[in-house]
């Protein structure tokens, strides 16, 4: 067999692998959803930081479940308003 044909051959059997893989890729299941649903109260996060010899920080994040009490977050404070 010619080097051109070993060289048709791999890529014939590596786009069918692929082609294969692919498919099964699309019919499969994704699983549970991840992250959580919206609702009432907060997430808390805790960022805690040691460089050694008594050095350090640590950091409390709050994060609201509410969609809308996130996105007011990012709002400047020049722009808020008491509005809900």
């Amino acid at each position: 067999m010619s080097s051109g044909g070993v060289i048709a051959l791999l890529a014939t059997g590596i786009a069918l692998v692929l082609g294969l893989k692919a498919r099964q890729s699309l019919r499969h299941d994704p699983g549970p959803t991840r992250g959580q649903l919206p609702g009432d109260g907060v997430t808390v996060l805790r960022a805690e930081y040691q460089s050694g010899m008594g050095g350090g920080e640590e950091t409390e994040y709050t994060i609201p479940k509410d969609p809308q009490a996130y996105a007011r977050l990012f709002v400047p404070k020049e722009k808020r308003t008491d509005r809900r």
